[in-house]
């Protein structure tokens, strides 16, 4: 359709909707239905102030009032390449403009509350009001639980409260999803909060150290009342384990015995490249120790090797004195017990530890956790993994990407949720990101990011994607978690303390 004949179908419509006036309301009409008209998508002239992912109401002669949400806008206008050369250099010009915008339709909420479509195109010439927050509700199926739901922020434009059901996140996993700075860090404190608020058991992969602020109270903001949210807490509820107490004072240490390891796992850890002398002489020193004692630390196979007088043992030896100095084995270890406690949070600090310790450690704990869940010998759990990408990459493996592959897919049968946080989702691996049935998406601009989080979330308009690259800080875009459509949401204020603020170096 060219731009003079889409300019007389508006013009047909607003005639059309002037002549039927005694059918329908005029009262906050913002625009008129025109052009060919389906059923899932509509084009309407706007009439009054209207912006990109706003929610409005169109009347259907079957389904009665049924939710759009705008997903496009366009201003078309009658100002020429000339005519604007010509305003450059002072001349007054009267320009003719109209707003038209694409409505996506949501549906309705059928005789059984089931959410529908219509099944026969709109009529052209109908109107469009804003939709009421009662409507929105009640199509998106918006729900409120004291018990179930993860109170995360407001609708967007509306002061609906946002939940995100708690069973739903463990039974499908989360992922958070944002650039570098674009609040993924605050957004998981949000969420911990709440699972903290209804006594979900939760352990965090928490590399730089940042969740431990999680036990200090928050401070009063200017938004706290209009989002009913009191500075809080979470100390009694909060323990911190770390593998290095020298840099993470206040945390408790995690320590591993070296009888539950093989040979392999062991080298893993070091950097010695002549493996085919290594590993047959790192079996053979593990079977030897193991015949005389159940636990043993990594000093008895230093010593050991350093018996055999073998030179070519020598660059082994040192790598396993590294290990022994980084003081993470024990002949007792620390019990799952200490690490799991019911309606409690366990932060792994493994802030200062190397990345080869770091994918070692999350490993172990991980794969203790599935075992122990598969048995139900704790209680049901979620874990959070900040910086997903360093330990279920897409390209390589760590020594964790097998485990965390294994939760993904499997971890919701046995009640262990897994919940992903990333600035780079394109290296996450994209079996992991595409198990995730609830998505909380912040701002992204990396095209490879962008195509990476379009492919594994099902929903996302066109106007939806473009969003993503402009949206503001502290407005996500949720999906899953027991909301059917995407949603834009303004994340609410932290009742704790940030721990993942950038430094300043220089104070405002």
């Amino acid at each position: 359709m060219d731009n003079d004949s889409r300019d007389d179908t508006v013009e047909e419509a607003r005639a059309s909707y002037d002549d039927s006036t005694e059918s329908h309301d005029t009262s906050g009409v913002i625009g008129i239905v025109y052009g060919d008209v389906g059923t899932s998508e509509l084009k309407c002239s706007v009439m009054a102030p209207l912006e990109k992912g706003e929610y409005v109401q169109i009347p259907h002669e079957s389904c009665g009032a049924v939710l759009g949400q705008v997903d496009t806008m366009e201003r078309k206008t009658n100002l020429s390449l000339d005519k604007a050369i010509q305003m450059s250099h002072g001349e007054v010009m009267d320009i003719e403009e109209k707003v038209l915008a694409t409505i996506t339709i949501i549906g309705y909420r059928d005789e059984r509350g089931l959410l529908q479509t219509p099944k026969a195109p709109f009529k052209a010439g109908s109107p469009l009001i804003r939709a009421d927050d009662e409507l929105i509700s009640k199509v998106i199926g918006l729900k409120h639980s004291e018990k179930t739901g993860a109170y995360i922020g407001l609708l967007n434009g509306h002061d609906i409260p946002i939940q995100l059901d708690i069973n739903e996140m463990v039974q499908k996993h989360v992922s958070i999803l944002a650039k570098t700075g674009g609040g993924k860090s605050y957004m998981s404190g949000v969420l911990v909060e709440e699972l903290l608020k209804h006594n979900v058991t939760v352990m965090i992969i928490d590399p730089h150290g940042e969740y431990s602020s999680l036990r200090d109270e928050g401070k009063v903001s200017e938004l706290s009342e209009k989002f009913g949210v009191k500075p809080h807490g979470y100390a009694s509820q909060i323990s911190e384990f770390s593998p290095d107490t020298k840099v993470n004072k206040d945390a408790k240490p995690l320590k591993f015995t070296l009888a539950n390891l093989e040979a392999r796992d062991i080298l893993a850890l070091t950097h010695v490249k002549n493996l085919r002398h290594a590993l047959p002489a790192m079996k053979k020193i593990l079977d030897t120790i193991k015949v005389n004692k159940q636990s043993f630390t990594m000093k008895d196979i230093i010593r050991t090797l350093e018996a055999q007088e073998d030179a070519q043992n020598a660059n082994l030896i040192q790598e396993l004195q590294y290990l022994d100095e980084i003081n993470i084995f024990a002949e007792h270890g620390t019990k799952l017990d200490e690490l799991v406690k019911k309606g409690n949070m366990t932060v792994l600090n493994l802030r200062g530890s190397p990345p080869e310790i770091s994918g070692l450690i999350v490993n172990r704990v991980l794969t203790s956790l599935f075992e122990m869940r598969k048995i139900n010998a704790i209680p049901p759990m979620l874990v959070v993994t900040e910086e997903a990408h360093n330990y279920c990459p897409q390209q390589g493996t760590t020594a964790c990407s097998k485990i965390m592959r294994t939760i993904a897919s499997e971890g919701r049968k046995f009640g262990l949720g897994l919940v992903i946080i990333t600035q780079r989702a394109a290296k996450v691996d994209k079996n992991v990101l595409s198990q995730c049935g609830t998505q909380v998406i912040l701002k992204i601009t990396n095209p490879l990011d962008l195509k990476a989080v379009i492919s594994s979330v099902e929903g996302l308009t066109t106007g939806v994607t473009e969003e993503i690259q402009q949206l503001p800080i502290g407005v996500a875009i949720v999906c899953g978690g027991g909301v059917q459509v995407p949603l834009f949401v303004r994340v609410r204020p932290r009742e704790t303390r940030h721990g993942g603020e950038s430094v300043k170096i220089i104070e405002d």
